[in-house]
């Protein structure tokens, strides 16, 4: 970013720089006029032709708690995961070496080794209590939508966690969260035609949680980008 650009343009820059995922917060709860006033603004995502396909659930305080402690007694007993989708098939170069990077700025950050089977096995089970977030968001959609519009709730997530970076209010996607739907849908009272396809863990940043210096790079652009013309 040139120096010569605009203050917007360099406050953007900043934000989706500064925008990382945080695992380990405070149990501060996010005040309820500025968690409306967030998703108030992220409803003006874009989505094809306006159809807005997104169904979002979100906990805060006992109705959390219960999620979490819900999550977290599944995971323990062994209890399989079941999704709504289809997992992403098997991978391999260059998404499985960005993968590994990612495991390893993230175990790093945890002083846990990659032998550590038993440290790697609680690294996992902190997704299912949302990091101590005092907040939790579950996105779904209902089963008319195809890949096509699946798109569309990503808009939606990426526009959320933007708005809660400006107000200082960390956040970590977590595509774990959709593991044990239909839990989801009995807490939120949802038909079983809302099929859960991720969730957000959000709130104050805890600077004392190890694992929240772990930080990740990005692909060079011409890795990831095709420009003609």
């Amino acid at each position: 970013m040139s120096d010569n650009s605009p203050p917007s343009a360099q406050s953007f820059t900043h934000l989706v720089k500064s925008r990382h995922s945080v695992r380990g917060f405070l149990p501060t709860p996010v005040a309820p006029e500025l968690l409306r006033q967030i998703f108030d603004l992220a409803r003006w995502a874009p989505s094809g032709t306006n159809v807005q396909p997104w169904h979002v659930c979100v906990a805060s305080g006992a109705v959390c708690e219960r999620l979490r402690q819900g999550f977290t007694q599944r995971f323990d007993a062994g209890e399989p995961m079941h999704t709504d989708h289809a997992p992403d098939g098997r991978t391999g170069a260059p998404w499985q070496d960005r993968k590994r990077a990612c495991a390893r700025a993230l175990y790093g950050a945890m002083d846990i080794e990659w032998q550590d089977r038993a440290g790697r096995g609680r690294a996992a089970r902190r997704n299912y209590e949302f990091f101590d977030a005092p907040h939790a968001a579950f996105f779904g959609m209902h089963e008319i939508f195809g890949t096509q519009t699946a798109s569309d709730v990503g808009m939606f997530a990426q526009t959320l966690m933007l708005a809660m970076t400006t107000h200082g209010i960390a956040s970590c996607a977590q595509g774990s969260l959709r593991n044990y739907p239909d839990f989801v849908r009995e807490v939120f009272n949802l038909p079983p035609e809302i099929k859960i396809m991720f969730g957000i863990s959000f709130g104050y940043e805890d600077p004392a949680v190890p694992a929240n210096r772990a930080r990740t790079d990005r692909a060079p652009l011409d890795e990831t980008v095709q420009f003609l013309g």
